[in-house]
């Protein structure tokens, strides 16, 4: 053997004997050599690499703090989305949601559930290829996260290389960052015998400390993590179980938490969420609730999705931190739908982590049940350790000044009538775009990139567009000339006329994204696919009654009936028309049903960079006719569409001889 290769075969060995020495004491919590051993096998890594530059790799346990800071946070769009879950705050709606997977799944007996803690920590998703991490993302929306591989690589319980041979050739891996406790009092105390600044909590210590733009500093932070569950994978044997899944994860050297259990049904949720309770305050990191998850995969996807949260898990919640205060006034908000919201302005008090001065009261109904008054003593709290809102009022110390809440004749904002129908908990201004408040919010939202995604018509030029009186309607938009925009502040004749020309360009959208992008009450991105679907065409949702709004699967005779009012109040239909005279358009092809499609319950994924499109839009086209967009090959796929720089998929595809589409190729099974 050459000296080189002789090398590079010590540093290999060294490489593997500190992976593995560091999977033990940062994973299992478990050395089995001390600290001065482990030091010298370090040093001795890093004086071979010192004299042999060419053999440094990234993946080496040398490089884990290495590189300059970034300058900017890049964009990650996530291969599948990393959902939100629905919480329970009650045993009675753990049980709602045990009888919700029964009725769904035809089962009598109990289901098998995986529960954990929920850390209250930050999402992230890692993506590692052939074994080696590339990639670290914030969770974000869900859809698009931050790239923080920089500071991801600087956790110690983040492998660099996983372990084992029968991991995907391509996984992401989905965790939650969080800082220890102990560490974080560590953290703080140091800080604080320094002069710099402290966090308030560990989850802000944890947030903050991935999103710095140096991976020193977050090196010097003691940062850990939990993995606990697959986004996208490609390749490798699939699991049957969630607790199969996890199993996978310590098994490749990924750190999983020690409390998670398989429990059997409704009664053993609801143990295990009393065992954790009683434990809380000795755990050594900071928790808000406990998940439970279905372990049987098959079912998972037979349960599927409701708009972005799964349906086939939950997170309970531990109740809330609460404290007293004093509500001095209570003022009326006016959202983007026209809805009134009362907001409690409190006397400053400190509740769970953060100082709280406003508190959400929700609705008139809220406020008449709990007989809120102005000038009275109530106990306010976190919901979900997130949302500050008043809980009850101790009426004994009412002082005799104190003022009942009164719902507003007029609208705070632009003074038009507010409406309460019978029966309604939510009250709303019926001004329509008239209305400043809903105007700019309406904007944003339409211009926002699950909308019509208008880039670079940000917050601060829609407030001076409305401000201006230059827009009133998002009709107005597509008359803005980039003379006119250059006008404003801090906007040059060369913004002005980007903003004009991605205006422009979404005047073609899509059916859904149009009908996502008007604001409906009650419609989402989930409900705009479901009425596109449906309908096929603007006319025939305009001309349809609400009991055929009512049909639409998943959408029910309340949703309806807001859909049907939107569209046949005259304002909102002058705007709709007004956008459809300013040339907003879809494809021909998008107006047809999806039922007529010869896409309509296809399975398609979508592999490589198309040139006419994005894959968001690619994606749009494909669900508007009823297609079902998958994210990896298996002998379901009806359809591979593969476009420059095809990967694994294509050669999946071949490989299980599904069918593989060009770009020209689907182009044309578009109609386009």
């Amino acid at each position: 053997m050459s000296t080189e290769a002789a090398v590079r075969a010590r540093i290999e060995k060294l490489r593997a004997e500190i992976e593995r020495h560091n999977y033990r004491y940062y994973v299992l919590d478990d050395p089995e050599v001390p600290d001065a051993e482990y030091d010298r096998l370090m040093l001795e890594l890093k004086r071979l690499e010192a004299e042999h530059p060419k053999l440094v790799t990234s993946d080496s346990p040398t490089q884990r703090v290495s590189g300059a800071a970034v300058k900017v946070f890049g964009e990650v769009v996530h291969r599948l989305p990393m959902l939100s879950l629905d919480n329970a705050f009650s045993e009675e709606e753990v049980r709602a949601f045990d009888r919700r997977v029964h009725e769904r799944l035809g089962r009598g007996e109990d289901i098998e559930y995986s529960a954990e803690p929920k850390l209250d920590g930050l999402a992230v998703s890692l993506t590692y290829e052939h074994g080696r991490l590339v990639l670290g993302a914030t969770r974000g929306d869900g859809t698009t996260g931050e790239d923080v591989t920089h500071t991801i690589r600087t956790i110690k319980a983040v492998p660099l290389r996983l372990s084992g041979k029968d991991f995907p050739h391509m996984l992401e891996a989905r965790g939650e960052v969080f800082m220890p406790l102990e560490g974080f009092r560590r953290f703080n105390s140091e800080a604080e015998a320094h002069g710099e600044k402290t966090f308030v909590n560990p989850r802000n210590a944890a947030a903050g400390s991935l999103r710095q733009l140096d991976p020193r500093l977050a090196a010097a932070r003691p940062l850990d993590i939990f993995f606990y569950g697959l986004g996208a994978t490609e390749g490798g044997a699939p699991a049957a179980r969630h607790s199969d899944v996890l199993a996978q994860l310590r098994r490749w050297g990924l750190k999983t938490c020690p409390e998670t259990r398989c429990v059997r049904g409704l009664a053993g949720c609801l143990d295990y969420f009393q065992s954790i309770g009683a434990r809380r305050s000795r755990l050594p990191y900071q928790i808000d609730g406990v998940v439970y998850k279905v372990d049987s995969l098959a079912d998972q996807q037979a349960l599927g999705f409701v708009s972005r949260a799964p349906r086939w898990a939950i997170a309970h919640k531990f109740p809330a931190e609460e404290e007293l205060t004093i509500v001095s006034d209570v003022e009326f908000q006016v959202g983007r739908t026209g809805a009134l919201t009362p907001v409690a302005r409190l006397k400053p008090v400190f509740v769970g982590g953060v100082t709280v001065s406003n508190a959400t009261l929700h609705n008139m109904d809220e406020v008449e049940r709990k007989d809120v008054r102005i000038g009275d003593t109530v106990i306010v709290r976190r919901a979900g350790d997130v949302i500050p809102e008043v809980v009850s009022v101790l009426v004994d110390r009412r002082p005799k000044h104190a003022r009942k809440v009164v719902l507003p004749a007029k609208c705070p904002v632009c003074h038009s009538p507010v409406e309460r129908p019978a029966g309604e908990a939510v009250a709303r201004c019926t001004g329509g775009f008239i209305c400043a408040a809903q105007r700019k919010e309406a904007l944003r939202h339409f211009a926002s990139r699950r909308a019509l995604d208008i880039q670079g018509l940000g917050t601060e030029l829609i407030d001076q567009l409305v401000e201006t009186k230059r827009v009133a309607t998002p009709a107005d938009l597509f008359r803005l000339k980039a003379e006119e925009l250059a006008e404003l502040e801090r906007m040059g004749e060369k913004s002005a006329q980007k903003v004009v020309a991605a205006i422009a360009k979404s005047r073609r959208t899509t059916l859904a994204r149009f009908l996502h992008a008007l604001g409906i009450p009650d419609v989402g991105e989930a409900t705009a696919l479901a009425l596109a679907g449906h309908f096929g065409d603007l006319g025939a949702l305009r001309s349809a009654s609400e009991a055929d709004i009512d049909e639409v699967p998943d959408v029910g005779a309340v949703t309806a009936h807001s859909i049907h009012r939107f569209l046949h109040d005259r304002r909102h239909a002058a705007v709709i028309d007004g956008l459809l005279e300013q040339g907003v358009s879809w494809p021909q092809a998008e107006r047809r049903a999806a039922s007529a499609s010869p896409l309509s319950g296809k399975t398609v994924v979508l592999t490589g960079t198309l040139s006419g499109m994005s894959r968001d839009v690619a994606t749009d086209k494909l669900i508007a006719r009823g297609a079902k967009v998958a994210a990896s090959v298996s002998k379901k796929t009806d359809y591979v569409v593969a476009g420059s720089d095809a990967g694994s998929k294509l050669a999946k595809a071949h490989e299980l001889g599904v069918r593989v589409l060009d770009e020209d190729e689907f182009l044309a099974l578009l109609g386009e």
